[in-house]
């Protein structure tokens, strides 16, 4: 086989067949492929794209091209969650344990953040000693004795994606449904799980921007995942504004310890909740809301976060350790009414530029730096009311301020919000 004859397939809009599809792979992640002719083949997908028998052979090839988890050792239904991202989404940190403080074992490898804010990673490294680099050995044991783990995702696994991801990124192919659902879904069957949560965000702060496109999406994943064998749920949620109060790592901790604690906002606690049935019935337990509530607030959930922190060497009290800047700004409103739209995409940056994301992989994270903010879309306001607070360690300029103040809209009429859009199943 020849690359080029394979990019001139699939731009004259031919199916490749499994075989091609594999050689292809295997050659790019050999390096007999390169990359001038991987991101023609990216491109070509891209304006001709790929039937679903192309896409679940694209997946598993990815898959195959680097190790899998075999997590047979674990008794139970294995439950997995993955989110497309977003400003200020610190589900993971909540979810998890919830989940898991009801018998089911979450086994989870999770990403770092580039852009907007911290990934998962990132957030649970604001904790004191937290480690994310674990021991396949390792990891089993601890979702065995703990009933859950949440680990860096191994250098080694989906290897293909790795280097597909970085390719796509500088030659505008991103944006390619089959690819976004190869690399979803690659890395989770690789993680091993037997069942998997797609959250799958859309709106101003999320990848996809309108609700069509997320469908489209999440309806490709979950028949991609249940091709393979997995059972696989996706609920298309919310991302015009960004997720709960907090944006930035330690912010984002200490909301998730307040939701533990029955101090949560009411709309992100019921948003937790209802994730947390869904991935409770792919691990075969139907519960309802109040009970799941009842363990969110009760502590359970809390105790099993501690528990995932102290078997990762980090330190339990640091959980609870405030938030410590050089600056703190009040952010209050200039006039009466609702909040109407607070755009997370802005709002992502403007944290980012405090520090509390990457714009590129080497740069160095604030934990502490971040916005809390007080008034939510839908809200009351009146003049003068406290609208946000921003921690900083670096001075910002008060029309900065000023821009954040125009970038909260309010309104005469109150809006209505809504986390899940829509569930695919």
């Amino acid at each position: 086989m020849r690359a080029v004859d394979l990019i001139q397939k699939k731009r004259d809009g031919y199916e490749l067949t499994t075989q091609e599809i594999r050689w292809l792979i295997n050659g790019y992640v050999a390096g007999d492929v390169p990359d001038y002719q991987m991101s023609a083949f990216a491109m070509a997908t891209y304006f001709k794209g790929m039937t679903m028998r192309e896409t679940r052979d694209l997946t598993m090839a990815m898959v195959e091209s680097g190790d899998q988890l075999d997590l047979s050792a674990i008794a139970g239904i294995k439950v997995d969650k993955h989110s497309t991202g977003g400003v200020g989404d610190k589900v993971t940190l909540i979810l998890a344990p919830l989940v898991a403080s009801f018998g089911i074992p979450v086994a989870k490898m999770s990403g770092r953040g580039l852009g907007h804010t911290g990934g998962t990673l990132d957030k649970l490294e604001s904790i004191k000693g937290y480690q994310i680099e674990v021991t396949q050995a390792d990891f089993i044991r601890q979702v065995q004795d703990k009933g859950l783990a949440v680990i860096g995702q191994s250098e080694n696994m989906v290897k293909a994606d790795k280097l597909l991801y970085a390719l796509r990124d500088v030659t505008a192919t991103v944006d390619i449904m089959p690819l976004i659902a190869s690399s979803v879904m690659s890395k989770k069957i690789a993680a091993g799980a037997d069942a998997i949560l797609l959250d799958v965000t859309v709106g101003n702060g999320a990848f996809m921007k309108n609700l069509d496109d997320a469908q489209a999406l999440s309806e490709t994943m979950v028949k991609l995942g249940r091709e393979v064998g997995r059972q696989t749920v996706a609920a298309v949620t919310d991302m015009s504004q960004p997720l709960g109060q907090a944006i930035g790592n330690r912010l984002e901790v200490l909301e998730a310890v307040a939701i533990m604690q029955g101090q949560g906002r009411t709309d992100i606690t019921n948003f937790i909740c209802q994730l947390a049935q869904l991935m409770l019935k792919l691990g075969g337990r139907d519960v309802d809301l109040v009970e799941i509530k009842n363990h969110l607030t009760n502590g359970s959930a809390l105790q099993k976060f501690e528990d995932l922190v102290a078997a990762q060497g980090g330190e339990v009290s640091d959980i609870y350790r405030p938030v410590k800047t050089e600056y703190i700004y009040e952010v209050r409103a200039d006039k009466a009414g609702y909040i109407s739209a607070l755009p997370a995409l802005y709002f992502g940056h403007f944290a980012m530029e405090l520090g509390a994301g990457r714009s590129v992989k080497t740069d160095q994270l604030d934990y502490d730096a971040g916005i809390m903010f007080e008034k939510k879309v839908g809200d009351t306001v009146f003049s003068g009311d406290l609208l946000a607070k921003i921690y900083s360690n670096r001075k910002i300029p008060q029309k900065k301020i000023t821009e954040f103040v125009k970038n909260v809209t309010i309104s005469d009429e109150k809006t209505a919000t809504q986390e899940i859009l829509t569930i695919i199943d």
